[in-house]
Order: C-alpha cells, then sequence, then structure tokens
C-alpha cells in the first residue's frame, strides 16, 4: 500500500504530460496561419524576431516564476550547457525550415515531415534510449519508410523538407531528454545562445521592414506576437518530453501536422498529387497501427500497475 502515493504521482506527472503534449502539437498545428501573415518578411528575419522576441518574453516569465538559481545551475554544468548549445542550434534550424517551407507553398512537405516524427521518435528511443521496439512499432516504420521510397521513385527526389523537420527536431527532443533542465530555464538558455546571431542579423542584414518604427501597428503587433507563438507550444513540448516515455510523445504527434495538411490542402489550395496522397496513406496507416500498439501497451501498464499496487 506504500506505493499507492508514488503512483499516484506518476500518473498526475504523466497526465500534466499529455495535457501538454496535446496543447504543443494543435498550437503547431495552427502556425502555418500565422507565419503567412508576415510573408513580407525573408524567412531569415523572422527567424530573427522569434528569437529575441522568445528571449524578452522568457525573461519576463523566469523573473515572474524565481527560476533564476535553475538558470545559474544550468550554466555552471559545462555539460549541460554543451548540450543546450547544440539543441539551440538544431532548434534555430528547425524554425528557419519551417518558416521557409511555409511561405513557399510547401506546407504539405512539412505536414509530411511531422507525420514521420513519431516514428523517427521511437526509432532513436530504441537507438538511445533503449526503449524497446514492439512488433506493431516495427511494422509502423517500415510502412513509413516505404511511403517514403514512393515518394521518392515518383518525383526522382528525396522530400528533403519533410526530413530535414522530421529528423531536427526528432533529436533536438533527444537531446533536451538528456539534461535535468525545466523547460522554462532550459529554452531560455537556448534562445539566448542563438541571440547574438539574431542581433548580427538584425543590425547589418534586416530588410526595410526591419525598422519597426517605419512599420504599421499590425504588422508591428505580428512581429511581437512571435515570441508568444514560439514560446508557448515549445514550453509545453519540453514540459510534456520529461514527465512521459518519448516514445509515447509521438501518440500525440498526429495533432500538429493533421492540422497543417488541412490547412494546406482546404485553405491554400496546395496541389495533392496522387503519388503524395499514397505516401501520406502508408503514413496514416503506420501511425494508425502505432497508436493502436500504444493504446494497448498503455493499458498494459496501467492494469500492471493496479495489481502491483494491491
Amino acid at each position: 500500500m506504500s506505493l499507492e502515493p508514488a503512483l499516484s504521482k506518476q500518473a498526475s506527472a504523466a497526465q500534466v504530460g499529455v495535457n501538454c503534449a496535446i496543447a504543443a502539437y494543435s498550437m503547431w498545428g495552427v502556425a502555418p496561419v500565422y507565419f503567412k501573415q508576415l510573408m513580407v518578411l525573408p524567412a531569415a528575419e523572422i527567424l530573427m524576431h522569434r528569437v529575441i522576441w522568445s528571449v524578452v518574453l522568457l525573461v519576463g516569465f523566469i523573473a515572474a516564476l524565481k527560476q533564476w538559481p535553475k538558470v545559474g545551475a544550468a550554466f555552471r554544468n559545462k555539460r549541460v550547457m554543451q548540450i543546450l548549445f547544440v539543441a539551440g542550434l538544431l532548434l534555430g534550424a528547425n524554425w528557419l525550415l519551417f518558416i521557409w517551407a511555409i511561405n513557399n507553398d510547401h506546407i504539405l512537405d512539412a505536414s509530411l515531415g511531422y507525420y514521420i516524427n513519431p516514428l523517427i521518435n521511437v526509432f532513436l528511443g530504441r537507438l538511445f534510449l533503449g526503449e524497446r521496439l514492439r512488433n506493431l512499432q516495427r511494422v509502423a516504420v517500415g510502412l513509413a519508410v516505404v511511403g517514403v521510397a514512393i515518394l521518392i521513385f515518383s518525383y526522382g527526389h528525396v522530400p528533403w523538407i519533410a526530413l530535414v523537420l522530421a529528423g531536427s527536431f526528432s533529436v533536438y527532443g533527444l537531446l533536451r531528454k538528456q539534461v535535468a533542465v525545466d523547460s522554462l530555464p532550459g529554452l531560455f538558455i537556448e534562445t539566448l545562445m542563438l541571440s547574438p546571431l539574431a542581433i548580427i542579423y538584425w543590425l547589418f542584414f534586416g530588410s526595410e521592414y526591419s525598422n519597426l518604427f517605419n512599420n504599421d501597428a499590425t504588422l508591428n503587433t505580428l512581429i511581437l506576437a512571435a515570441g508568444i507563438v514560439t514560446t508557448a507550444p515549445l514550453l509545453c513540448f519540453t514540459a510534456a518530453a520529461r514527465r512521459i516515455m518519448y516514445s509515447t510523445l509521438g501518440f500525440f504527434q498526429y495533432i500538429g501536422p493533421t492540422l497543417m495538411f488541412i490547412l494546406a490542402v482546404y485553405l491554400y489550395g496546395e496541389p495533392l498529387e496522387e503519388s503524395r496522397l499514397v505516401t501520406f496513406g502508408f503514413v496514416w496507416i503506420a501511425l494508425i497501427l502505432f497508436s493502436a500498439d500504444s493504446l494497448v501497451n498503455y493499458r498494459s501498464q496501467r492494469k500492471a500497475q493496479k495489481r502491483f499496487a494491491e
């Protein structure tokens, strides 16, 4: 009976992780609507604003929540700083490619990338974290590989946008799981380390819109909102990654790309060729199998925990 409080605490943490994952992926799913409003800006300049205004916003959050001691502890740990530096670079590259893809009518490619992402999570979880692949998970990964291969054969080139987006974000999540740094101070340090590059861009390479005093109020409001659009889902994601199994994150990943897919086809009219639809079909089937396997495994674990507690 003494195990019941611990199990209850673990279940509560897992529920928080689930809620954070759903919130994160939903916000990412509708992000193209926001970035489409900033198409007058170069992708690199939008990235610059994402970094700078995220740092500003995070300073306020950290001060309000009294998180500075945790930031200081991370700064004093060389290994943590090295991992966060690499994670920050991956995050910046992922942001830049995503922005470019959205504003160059490649929302479907971005959607495909984030559909593939949970399956890469499973693979990386097996490779680096020792999380075992169950039979249905193996089948799901195989189906996704077949789907991508069909697209490569049909178009004659690798869907690099989808693969780079998926791979960079999977590795980012894996790195963040390796350090015992809370989501808020971790994200602050990552964006802070990117901020010198952002400031250099603003000073020497900015467009005519880089001078905010020359812009209208609507554009400036959208620019300043980059901090919120960037920070909110990432805080939810990193909070989720520290509370639930890494491979379990893949169970919720379909939310974001599904919303992107709907926006791409029905709002922005991106063409959905037969070969691309076949690829999506394979990936969707893979995700159905993966989700079913995750659900069965989750229920089995819950039953085992209850029996153990008794």
